[in-house]
């Protein structure tokens, strides 16, 4: 059952998700692109500037609250009084109710990482992860990781557009699709998610994450803040991505496509169902052989 919580008062800015641009091709010809749009948005919060993020722009006030939590800059969203977007001056204010202690110190280091877009984390992040446990009983079964990959690979999308740009998504653990949200890096999209999860009250325990980017320290990481104990990916991982969700204890699944999918970890929490890939690739069988009759 989703917690029902305290909302900030939000701005509803919008702004175009891609751009038009004329191509010439290798004959000469010209024809019209869409490409993603970028654009920065420079954090402010208590009119002290925090931090510029180069987005496309789809959820910016969920991507800044997301950003905040997925930080540890703020504890509870009922410390946001408000957030509000001005696409004229590429700006976000940010009032919190008391301000956020020691922000100077706290945000001093910086460890630039391997997000596309060079995403940042502020240094004590790390120091976190022994306090963070995912749920043991949480349980996946093999249909609705195949569910999950179908469901994202007939969404609508930016990318089938324009391309360039990262999807993630959170799904229940029956695979219905709760949120997607697209941004230049994933490292975006990831905390634009955890924002909206914070402003619905949603919590994480029985949830799962997608990410057509790959699994690097900074996504498990942001995935475990959020109680997540199932990440998936259509692309592989990192060797500090493993380590760190081995040390937290979360399920990696890379290289999700079709019905291929490789567990790298947490494997006590995937449920295999061989009997259902066995009566789907006994239909594909059937469907060649028809084919070629």
């Amino acid at each position: 059952m989703n917690e029902q919580r305290y909302r900030p008062q939000l701005s509803q800015a919008s702004a175009s998700l891609t751009h038009e641009v004329t191509a010439i091709d290798e004959r000469g010809r010209r024809s019209s692109l869409h490409i993603p749009a970028e654009r920065p948005l420079t954090v402010y919060v208590d009119k002290r500037e925090l931090v510029t993020l180069m987005t496309l722009g789809g959820a910016p006030e969920a991507l800044t609250l997301g950003y905040l939590r997925n930080q540890r800059l703020v504890r509870s969203i009922e410390d946001i009084v408000s957030i509000q977007v001005d696409w004229s001056v590429d700006a976000v204010a940010v009032v919190t109710r008391n301000g956020i202690a020691g922000i100077e110190e706290r945000t001093a280091k910086k460890v630039v990482t391997t997000g596309c877009g060079q995403g940042s984390v502020f240094g004590g992040l790390m120091d976190e992860v022994d306090s963070i446990a995912l749920p043991r009983e949480a349980r996946l079964t093999q249909s609705v990781v195949y569910r999950i990959v179908e469901t994202i690979r007939t969404q609508q999308s930016v990318y089938k557009q324009a391309g360039s740009v990262h999807g993630c998504a959170l799904f229940s653990n029956t695979g219905e699709l709760l949120y997607f949200v697209e941004d230049v890096g994933r490292h975006n999209a990831v905390d634009a998610i955890a924002g909206l999860m914070w402003l619905d009250g949603v919590r994480g325990e029985d949830k799962v994450f997608y990410t057509t980017g790959r699994l690097t320290s900074e996504m498990v990481i942001k995935g475990a803040q959020m109680g997540i104990p199932f990440l998936l990916s259509r692309s592989g991982t990192t060797q500090m991505g493993h380590m760190v969700a081995e040390k937290v204890g979360m399920s990696l699944l890379a290289r999700c496509s079709g019905r291929h999918f490789l567990l790298l970890s947490g494997e006590e929490r995937l449920v295999f169902e061989p009997e259902m890939l066995e009566a789907l690739e006994a239909v594909r069988m059937r469907q060649m052989a028809s084919a070629a009759a």
